[in-house]
């Protein structure tokens, strides 16, 4: 594994996420998911009570697990990047989500199923981005002959 593409990686794509995690749910899916809780009450922190050290730990955590899985699957493209990281987002919030609703009463199916779709975008998006970089960090360098 390269450790170099695997930290870089892991940190561009935890900034992505959390810039991605503000679009979509902070904003564009936020009342949605309002409009349509579980039966539990109370589970959403007001903006003054957001814990961000957890916020960002998480996201970065994401993006190095996509930087992992590129780095020992050897994805270094967007267009691969764009495919396994949507995959992998799939994959991982669907395992949480439906794990999450079979145990608690957090969130509905319909919100399962939204944040299962918007997740899944986030990590295809994120997974272009990082394997655009992986791919810009593998170029060889060209050396310009200044002796002209």
């Amino acid at each position: 594994m390269n450790t170099k593409n695997f930290l870089i990686g892991g940190l561009v794509g935890g900034v992505v996420y959390f810039l991605l995690g503000w679009l979509f749910y902070g904003n564009l899916m936020n009342q949605y998911f309002m409009d349509h809780p579980g039966t539990a009450t109370n589970v959403h922190r007001p903006m003054e009570q957001m814990e961000w050290w957890a916020l960002i730990a998480g996201n970065l955590l994401f993006g190095f697990l996509l930087a992992y899985v590129f780095s020992k699957s050897g994805v270094s493209t967007l267009s691969s990047g764009l495919i396994t990281g949507g995959m992998v987002g799939l994959l991982a919030c669907s395992a949480f989500d439906l794990t999450m609703y079979g145990t608690t009463n957090i969130a509905s199916k319909s919100a399962m199923v939204a944040d299962i779709a918007v997740f899944t975008i986030m990590s295809a998006i994120v997974g272009a981005v990082i394997g655009a970089v992986i791919g810009m960090m593998n170029r060889p360098r060209e050396v310009i002959n200044t002796n002209v």
